[in-house]
């Protein structure tokens, strides 16, 4: 009889032992212990070197031909993928955007040789895997989320799908991708990698840590971010040099009147609070005291109001309008944080707009064109920072944005895919002048 005996149940593990195994918990209901199914590699890992017996019926794994793709690795994405391997098959690779990361999960899924998941954040790219594997290996391949609900040997889900299906089909997989793996760090969104046995785990992304300390939850469950590359190592060979160019604008002066007064509102209640807005938290206590604080509620009004006419100002437009004449031959994508600016600046220069509220069809449409030379321009609000396959296009100008890197590193990574006729890209940073966006600007770089 077997020192341990290992099942998966509803993605648990059910661990029938006498001994007290690291990972597991006592179940009174069934009288055995118990822990959660992603901890099988450890578990199994710990009998191992111990020397106890393993009984186990935890993963049934459809069957597979040999999978053999054609791509070849450069040599950063070997290095990567060795990294990766070195690691126990567990970790997280950081790569910026355009240097080929799903290139890296295809060849990891022909070393592992094994049924396969991936996670994606987004339609678009659930789209973009599902061709790829079709193209790479000529087996079925099955999707959840878009509209279908189906398990094949290799499956691409999006997370949302993903969470619903875990605990069903977490025996299925000897190998997770996690595509865009920070989304990971989620609170629902980590039950997916807790119920699925995987053995074999990777994270793809081009900005690991995450400003909420979440990606510590994320290297328990996926692996220690165990590679990266930064851009400037990859750019003039592998990506196409670039520059950074930030261009600064003033406020007209009856915006900065508009702009002095709401802000003064603002600090004026600071001044009188104990909130020192010195990180992420203390908004929070400034949003959650506006529900019951008048002055609070008028604070935080007059700092979105501060917000509003520094990021949208007559200057950035004027500017933009030059920049667009002085690239008549570029291919430029223009990215803002909001969407009335977006559909302003559309109107008022033709060019086509993509935001959260554009129809799939619709956005697959203008990005077909733009890829096709039919557009030479687009405008987005946020929603072509990540999970989106776009065209090439060799200038950015970002109007408005957070004070994050990650954005700021996906931005700058949608013209950095290396340019056949050997030439630059760059990127446009439009800044106002004496405002707060100075400060946000500095914090993203």
């Amino acid at each position: 009889m077997a020192d341990v005996t290992l099942s998966f149940e509803n993605g648990t593990l059910r661990v029938e032992t006498e001994r007290e195994i690291p990972h597991t918990e006592p179940d009174p209901r069934s009288k055995t212990r118990r822990a959660p199914a992603f901890r099988y590699a450890a578990i199994r890992k710990y009998c191992e070197e111990n020397g106890l017996s393993i009984a186990e019926t935890v993963l049934e794994l459809p069957e597979l031909p040999p999978l053999y793709s054609a791509y070849e690795l450069r040599d950063y994405q070997k290095d990567a993928l060795d990294s990766w391997e070195d690691a126990g098959r567990h970790g997280v690779l950081e790569l910026p955007t355009g240097s080929g990361k799903t290139v890296i999960g295809v060849k990891a899924i022909e070393r592992c040789q094994t049924p396969t998941l991936v996670v994606v954040p987004t339609i678009d790219l659930l789209t973009q895997w599902r061709r790829i594997l079709e193209t790479e290996f000529d087996v079925p391949i099955g999707q959840l989320g878009g509209g279908e609900q189906n398990v094949e040997g290799l499956t691409v889900s999006t997370y949302d799908s993903a969470y619903l299906r875990a605990d069903d089909i977490g025996d299925r997989f000897g190998l997770v991708i996690f595509d865009e793996v920070h989304h990971l760090g989620g609170e629902g969104y980590r039950e997916i990698a807790r119920l699925l046995a995987a053995p074999a785990r990777m994270g793809l992304t081009a900005t690991f840590e995450r400003p909420d300390g979440a990606h510590e939850v994320v290297s328990d469950l996926v692996g220690q971010k165990i590679f990266d590359i930064d851009v400037d190592e990859l750019a003039g060979t592998h990506l196409a040099p670039y520059d950074v160019k930030r261009m600064t604008v003033e406020l007209t002066p009856e915006e900065r009147e508009r702009y002095e007064a709401a802000q003064g509102v603002f600090t004026n209640y600071l001044a009188s609070s104990s909130i020192q807005m010195r990180s992420g938290s203390d908004y929070q206590e400034l949003v959650k005291r506006s529900g019951s604080d008048p002055k609070a509620r008028k604070a935080l009004l007059a700092k979105q109001r501060a917000r509003d006419i520094m990021m949208n100002s007559e200057g950035k437009v004027t500017t933009l309008g030059e920049i667009l004449g002085n690239h008549r031959d570029d291919r430029i994508i223009v990215f803002t944080a909001h969407n009335d600016l977006v559909y302003r600046l559309s109107e008022r220069f033709l060019i086509p707009a993509i935001t959260h509220q554009t129809s799939a069809p619709e956005r697959r449409e203008i990005l077909d064109r733009f890829r096709r030379g039919e557009y030479s321009r687009v405008i987005t609000s946020n929603v072509l920072d990540e999970g989106v396959d776009v065209p090439d296009a060799n200038v950015a100008v970002v109007l408005s944005g957070s004070g994050s890197e990650r954005e700021f590193t996906q931005r700058l990574g949608r013209i950095l895919r290396a340019k056949d006729d050997g030439g630059r890209a760059l990127l446009y940073e439009v800044v106002t002048e004496e405002t707060a966006e100075v400060r946000v600007a500095n914090r993203r770089r």
